[in-house]
């Protein structure tokens, strides 16, 4: 069944020796991060888009130590907040390294990231493109065009962007405030399984590019394809070789030759699979002695994590430590340990677990190096925010 997991599809037999070797003295839940995969997965996006510029999405995973390895590598950094450019700033990440890519920002954080070097903005309304203007005087802005999401795990429409009149207009309106009209982005949703989305998105920053150079004279510069690549979750996805091939055709179908710069922001893709949650079964029970299912507890739930379980949207592989004996197996529900009723994981999608599991056993939540522990509230029920563990 889709919801019973081969390991084997996810973890070498070494890497899963390795996990059960780190995790036996360690007090669950935690999240192991493996810096190897953050590595292979940076390494496969770069060989097979050459020509884009990476801007690791820092809201994904923000430890320190994924971060260097990514700035070592050398990739630039997508930034939501002034606290991860603070950060970065810290480590000592250039501000040139950086775009302020939150389209939501207080006038006050503008002036910061301007005063601290940033030069590179996105925006999609005229209250923040004045705001830029004001803070930030001759700064790069690009654009965000509002996607549909279709197809998405985790859409991100609605909340972002805005109609291509709209992004025409405001594109006019920089330029005579003094700003530089650089280019246009788009999201066409995290966990995006249909590529076709690309081919929209793209159509539509060619018919812009082509409107405000005939129109305007404004000639814009670069594209940012957002990210919305996928990690390896329950349901199987295309390989990044048919993603970037793919994207790449849409690209020269619309451009020809002669590519904008291209800017990618990579986040779920990059750290997803490199994470592994381990967790404890609290409790096993039944509503009544005719209930069909039962549920199991965990000592990690919505408010641990794993917020992105919110509608069943996001489907985890979950595998018990000491996988499937030969006894049968079972369809259960999963919920979190906190004492808010929302903290149900999987009731509608039932996972399969062994028949004779048991509280006190250990379990694997794999592909959950990306928007977890930042997820984590922070002292809900007066549980600490989950330990997080990074490993080579």
């Amino acid at each position: 069944m889709e919801h019973l997991i081969s390991i084997s599809e996810y973890l070498s037999s070494e890497e899963l020796q390795r996990i059960k070797e780190f995790s036996k003295d360690k007090e669950t839940p935690f999240i192991l991060i493996s810096k190897k995969k953050i590595e292979e997965k940076y390494d496969q996006l770069t060989a097979n888009l050459p020509f884009a510029k990476i801007y690791y999405a820092m809201k994904a995973n923000p430890a320190e130590e994924v971060i260097r390895l990514l700035h070592k590598k050398g990739s630039n950094f997508d930034v939501a907040t002034i606290y991860e450019m603070e950060q970065l700033l810290r480590m000592g990440i250039s501000p040139d390294k950086m775009s302020y890519g939150n389209t939501i920002k207080k006038e006050k954080d503008i002036k910061k990231a301007y005063e601290y070097g940033v030069r590179l903005f996105v925006t999609d309304s005229l209250s923040d493109l004045k705001k830029l203007a004001t803070n930030a005087p001759g700064s790069k802005v690009f654009f965000r065009i509002l996607c549909e999401s279709n197809g998405a795990d985790w859409p991100l429409s609605r909340k972002f962007g805005a109609h291509p009149g709209q992004i025409y207009s405001l594109i006019v309106e920089a330029k005579k405030l003094g700003l530089i009209p650089y280019g246009l982005s788009f999201h066409v949703g995290s966990q995006q399984r249909d590529i076709g989305e690309w081919d929209h998105a793209i159509a539509q920053c060619k018919y812009l590019f082509d409107d405000v150079r005939h129109y305007e004279g404004i000639e814009l510069k670069m594209i940012n394809l957002g990210g919305g690549l996928p990690a390896k979750y329950l349901k199987p996805t295309r390989s990044i070789e048919e993603y970037s091939a793919i994207i790449t055709r849409y690209l020269h179908e619309h451009f020809g030759d002669k590519l904008p710069e291209i800017l990618i922001e990579p986040g779920r893709y990059i750290a997803g699979d490199a994470g592994v949650v381990v967790a404890e079964i609290v409790l096993i029970s039944k509503k009544s002695e005719s209930s069909q299912y039962e549920w199991v507890y965990l000592d990690i739930g919505k408010f641990g994590g794993l917020i992105e379980t919110l509608d069943e949207a996001i489907k985890y592989p979950i595998y018990p430590e000491n996988g499937y004996n030969g006894n049968g197996k079972k369809e259960v529900i999963l919920a979190g340990p906190t004492c808010d009723s929302m903290d149900i994981l999987y009731e509608h999608f039932k996972y399969e677990l062994p028949k004779d599991i048991k509280e006190g056993d250990r379990i694997y939540i794999l592909t959950t190096g990306a928007y977890t522990y930042t997820y984590c509230s922070v002292e809900f029920n007066g549980i600490p925010p989950v330990k997080v563990y990074i490993i080579d």
